[in-house]
């Protein structure tokens, strides 16, 4: 039979803050209750933030200016309270909040601050798979915790630690145990990469770089969620083959958070290009660009292929799909011929003697355009008609555009990505950086986006063309 002893020495904890950006806002006060065996201390203190305290927050907590003027630092306080922390399990209501806080304040006074963390928020919802609400409010409500007031630090850690006593008068310390393994758990990581990298991996959208020896880029890759997004390469490294060689390879990672999902595509196409990292097989081949144009008249020849450097790809119409390459572009049309029962021959596709049949003609899927069954006329318009689903967009506006994703603006023109800026002088400085360079992978993403964020007009005459309807 397992009893309270078994549990690890715990300290339940609770910040007041100044805001909710741990990098940004600092500490006002620190509730810890800490229990070791049956022994339970309680522990209070005022910080003094060194910054103001916003009005709303001032009403929230009851913390004001005044009260913190004449309280000590963090960094002040910090090597006791690092003493209390470590080696304990750090148990908070929303954790990784509280734990951000503190890995902020601590790496401001030179301390690495490392331990393990339960959420009981998390822990709630193990537990009670059946309940919708798992805030501190929800809890109290549901638990009868007897709280002696709200929104602040030592009040809110005391009810964290209600929770927990209620928690052991229900489920047998075997499950509770279980729990905090599962919860606490840390994923299995290369050895050259720090233990502490799930703590510092933001949940947000963004892209990772992957380095082996020599900072050699390895993998580029993107997500909504890069904490979850990183760990999942690890989590399963043995199961796939390529996981297995980032694993053995990589030396460190790197990453950068994007306002949403537009901005790390746009980032991720960059990044490739640019690091060329072995591990990627997309995002590279930009050289061989070229479209199919069909000539103005029925008897004018078959479809031209033109090449992207020879044209001003985004303005110039009537251009069919955009390929990587010579074979893509001919596979295209190849599939288009097969399917709609076109003539290769008149295509281009296949030489014939004078007058003579084509292939498909004498296995009947072609209907003779080559042989003056079908009217050149009539074959041309069914072309069009097959083709229409490839052709490319010009650019809609007349000039540059913004596209708003959050605080980013994402500058384009005419299918380019100019660049990301935040302020005006930013992005005047990519308006006036020099010509667009067309790439297929940002023209994809951006026909996309273009749909979904909303439309920012950059003073430079932007109007919607009469072709805005086939974006």
């Amino acid at each position: 039979m397992m009893t309270a002893s078994d549990f690890p020495p715990m300290v339940f904890l609770d910040l007041e803050t100044t805001g909710a950006t741990a990098t940004r806002d600092r500490i006002t006060e620190v509730g810890l209750v800490e229990m070791t065996g049956k022994e339970v201390l309680r522990h209070s203190q005022l910080v003094n933030p060194q910054a103001r305290i916003p009005e709303f927050i001032q009403r929230l907590t009851g913390i004001t200016d005044d009260m913190v003027c004449n309280a000590p630092t963090f960094a002040e306080i910090a090597d006791d309270l690092f003493d209390r922390l470590q080696g304990k399990l750090m148990v908070a209501h929303n954790a990784r909040f509280d734990h951000g806080f503190l890995k902020n304040e601590f790496k401001r006074v030179g301390l690495d601050f490392r331990v393990r963390v339960l959420c009981t928020v998390k822990l709630s919802r193990a537990l009670y798979p059946q309940e919708a609400r798992h805030s501190l409010d929800a809890l109290i409500m549901r638990h009868g915790l007897l709280a002696s007031g709200r929104h602040r630090a030592l009040a809110d850690a005391d009810l964290i630690h209600q929770f927990w006593m209620h928690l052991q008068g229900v489920f047998p310390s075997e499950i509770l145990l279980a729990e905090i393994g599962r919860l606490t758990a840390r994923p299995s990581l290369p050895s050259m990469i720090d233990a502490d990298l799930p703590d510092r991996l933001p949940q947000s959208s963004g892209v990772y770089v992957f380095y082996g020896e020599n900072d050699f880029p390895l993998y580029v890759g993107k997500s909504n969620n890069l904490r979850q997004r990183v760990l999942s390469h690890f989590s399963g490294d043995h199961a796939r083959g390529k996981e297995m060689s980032l694993s053995l390879q990589v030396r460190n990672i790197e990453w950068h958070e994007t306002e949403g999902e537009v901005g790390a595509l746009l980032r991720e196409a960059a990044l490739v290009k640019t690091l060329l990292p072995s591990h990627n097989t997309r995002l590279r081949r930009n050289k061989d660009l070229c479209a199919w144009r069909v000539p103005a008249e029925a008897d004018g020849g078959p479809p031209q292929l033109v090449w992207a450097r020879d044209l001003d790809l985004g303005t110039q119409p009537d251009l069919y799909g955009v390929f990587r390459s010579q074979r893509d572009a001919l596979r295209m049309l190849t599939d288009l011929a097969q399917t709609e029962r076109l003539c290769k021959a008149v295509l281009g596709l296949e030489k014939v003697r004078p007058d003579g049949p084509c292939f498909g003609v004498q296995i009947q899927r072609c209907d003779g355009a080559c042989v003056g069954r079908e009217s050149l006329a009539r074959h041309r318009a069914r072309l069009l008609l097959a083709l229409a689903r490839h052709r490319m967009p010009i650019w809609p506006y007349r000039g540059p555009v913004g596209l708003r994703e959050g605080a980013d603006i994402h500058v384009l023109d005419a299918w380019c990505h100019l660049g990301t800026a935040r302020r005006e002088e930013e992005v005047r400085e990519l308006l006036e950086g020099g010509c667009p360079v067309f790439d297929l992978d940002v023209y994809r993403i951006l026909r996309k986006a273009i749909r979904a964020l909303p439309l920012v007009n950059l003073g430079t005459h932007v109007e919607v063309s009469d072709h805005a309807e086939d974006v």
